[in-house]
């Protein structure tokens, strides 16, 4: 049949892209048959022609060491993690004789593992049977393998392994309780822990506060705080049983919810932190980011590890939750998987405020008067406080109020003189930017609890009275800006009128050092998702979609230094579902790249110049005509190298072993660009 020899029938199946190879037979899945090589193609089709029942097989076995196709029917294949065989047809290739074989009402049927390999890399389950198939190599399910090739060999190693599986996880059986050992999850850290830099970067710890760390482990952070002057403590099961557990300012207690495996117990240790909390709890825990879970040995609502550690991933919105019903609180995100909760309400709301404050400079002083140089040192702290604060003082928050007053009669008169020396239309503008900071903060507080007026500080309460006339009034103009973002259309606007920024087809992107100079309603869009993970501390860049509800915060270490840098990792946040995408670049050979940085921060920006006038150049040499073709690293070396030019820093210049000729050409097309733009002068490298 087919005329094909059987040794080269055996030698294409040996060096087939596709199929698991054994050393007797190829098995194929019948999707991917249309990877096979030609004449095996052609020769499988021949055998098909035999068949009763053409299409309904599974894989095909070819035979390395007989003339013999055969078709084998596992109808389980995709939702049974070993599915078991229920037919089987051989036809043989020199004869063309058919022979059968029903295994459905065997009670011991040959099954399958490693159902990966029959497939090709593009079947819609390649990724759950891959990862199935690296736990159970992780637990030395597959050893031996002649021993569990069928249902009941294989039954027999799960049950000695005290292990069942479900839904191509793996997980303990009923009956079989792990030995979990919780101390083998503490780590030991070069540097602080990351709960506990959030906390200094945020002001909450200082040298002022007392700080315990509830489940220090091995103690890295309370000595590292310790040695820096803070008065410092940690508690610990395994590593400092003995220490007493006492009260403090600031209580971490950092990853350690998601090691411990029981619910109650879990609950247990967080209402002990919090009763040891005097000002503001640190909770942290380990974040769900996709498929992190995915192969590994299911137990409780959590995994277990390779070293026996139990691990609960929480989703990030799942873990404020939770959180929240335990102590009854409003927990403030701050980063992903770190939440601050706060005693006092007040001070929890001052907090709120201050994340959304965005930055003012004072006015600088445009003319020469002699009364404002005279008492310029006196009135400094009556600036400082307008432009903080976005309005004037009331009687007894200025320290410096009754001087003023003795000299000038009262603070507004001593105000008048500063607006001879200053542009009043600049201290208008810091008014309206505080105006919209309060307004961010009080949209989103509408999310969760949104504070009487009461539980707010005494200044903040000033500000909205000065600022809007009324809470009432504060409240309704916030909900009017949060009730506009259902309006995709108008966030694509603000995006597009944006004076600062990257415009894309579908999305605007823009560095996180120019998101105060966005439109408000952009500003509160970020916000949404900010208040569900707080802003990534590592993020360089803010990408808003324009079409979807949807942000994403990209990490660019080399965003300065790099003319080209790449994406390092992108974690996006679905404003519907709060879920969390997290996408990693650094292990990519062709990742994604930047262009146009200059685009994307603002004028004041230290850098700014020196991208620009990169821009120009390389817009001159025609290489971001076509930027689909130059969004990855290999596509832009590409392009470079077609264009003859290299990069020296932030400046092109000609390759030393570029074509004269094409050279040439090139020159004549980039004075031809230069001369539609009038600023271009001097951008020719020569």
């Amino acid at each position: 049949m087919n005329g094909i020899p059987h040794a080269t029938i055996a030698k294409l199946c040996q060096s087939s892209p596709v199929g698991k190879r054994l050393p007797d037979a190829l098995y194929v899945h019948h999707s991917a048959l249309c990877h096979l090589d030609p004449q095996l193609q052609c020769l499988e089709q021949s055998a098909r022609q035999h068949l009763p029942s053409p299409n309904g097989f599974t894989l095909v076995k070819f035979s390395l060491t007989q003339p013999k196709l055969s078709y084998l029917t596992y109808p389980d294949f995709d939702t049974d993690p070993h599915p078991a065989l229920h037919h089987s047809t051989q036809v043989d290739l020199s004869t063309g004789q058919v022979s059968e074989q029903d295994y459905s009402r065997r009670p011991n049927p040959p099954i399958l593992h490693r159902k990966e390999a029959f497939v090709a890399p593009d079947y819609p389950h390649f990724e759950t049977f891959q990862a199935l198939t690296q736990a159970e190599e992780r637990h030395e399910l597959l050893k031996d393998s002649h021993h569990i090739g069928t249902q009941q060999g294989w039954n027999a190693r799960l049950q000695q392994h005290g292990i069942h599986i479900q839904n191509h996880q793996l997980s303990h059986s009923p009956r079989s309780c792990p030995t979990i050992h919780r101390h083998r999850a503490a780590i030991v850290r070069p540097d602080l822990s990351k709960p506990v830099r959030v906390a200094l970067e945020a002001g909450i710890l200082t040298p002022a506060t007392t700080f315990f760390d509830y489940g220090c482990g091995h103690g890295n952070d309370h000595q590292r705080l310790a040695r820096q002057g803070f008065t410092s403590e940690g508690w610990d099961p395994h590593f400092r049983p003995h220490t007493p557990r006492i009260p403090a300012d600031i209580v971490n207690l950092g990853y350690v919810i998601n090691v411990i495996e029981d619910p109650a117990e879990r609950r247990e240790a967080l209402l002990n932190a919090w009763n040891l909390t005097q000002r503001v709890l640190i909770v942290a825990a380990q974040v769900l980011l996709d498929n992190a879970t995915q192969g590994q040995i299911a137990y409780g609502d959590g995994i277990i590890t390779r070293r026996n550690t139990f691990q609960k991933y929480f989703d990030q919105q799942e873990l404020k939750t939770y959180i929240d019903q335990v102590l009854e609180v409003d927990a403030i995100p701050v980063a992903l998987g770190i939440y601050f909760v706060f005693r006092d309400e007040a001070q929890a709301q001052s907090f709120r405020a201050s994340r959304f404050r965005s930055h003012a400079t004072t006015p600088r002083i445009r003319l020469q008067v002699k009364r404002f140089d005279n008492y310029r040192e006196l009135l400094t702290p009556l600036m400082d406080f307008v432009t903080e604060r976005g309005r004037m003082p009331i009687k007894g928050e200025l320290p410096t109020e009754s001087e003023i007053v003795q000299e000038f009669g009262s603070l507004h008169r001593a105000f008048q003189v500063i607006l001879q020396v200053t542009d009043q239309a600049e201290w208008h503008q810091i008014a309206e930017r505080r105006k919209q900071d309060l307004m961010l903060y009080l949209a989103l507080s509408n999310f969760g609890r949104r504070p009487k007026l009461s539980h707010l500080a005494p200044e903040t309460q000033t500000d909205l009275k000065s600022l809007f006339g009324s809470y009432r009034q504060a409240c309704t103009e916030a909900d009017a800006m949060l009730h506009s973002l259902g309006d995709l259309s108008l966030v694509a606007q603000k995006c597009q009128s944006s004076p600062v920024g990257l415009q894309g087809s579908r999305s605007f992107m823009v560095h996180v050092s120019a998101l105060e100079r966005l439109d408000p309603v952009l500003r509160l869009y970020e916000g949404c998702a900010s208040r569900t993970i707080g802003r990534p501390d590592e993020a360089t860049l803010v990408k808003f979609q324009t079409q979807k509800p949807k942000i994403a915060y990209l990490f660019v270490p080399d965003f300065d230094r790099d003319p080209h840098p790449a994406i390092h990792t992108r974690m996006e946040v679905d404003l519907r579902t709060l879920r969390v995408h997290y996408q990693d670049f650094k292990p990519e050979e062709n990742p994604p790249i930047l262009h146009r940085k200059e685009a994307l921060v603002a004028p004041d920006y230290p850098l700014y110049e020196k991208f620009a006038k990169l821009t120009r150049q390389e817009e001159d040499w025609g290489l971001l005509d076509d930027e689909s073709l130059i969004s990855k690293r290999w596509g832009w070396e590409r392009c470079l190298a077609d264009h003859c030019a290299t990069l020296q820093g932030h400046r092109l210049v000609w390759r030393k072993d570029g074509n004269p000729y094409t050279i040439k050409i090139l020159r004549s097309q980039m004075r031809a660009r230069q001369k539609q733009r009038p600023d271009s002068a001097g951008d020719d490298p020569g």
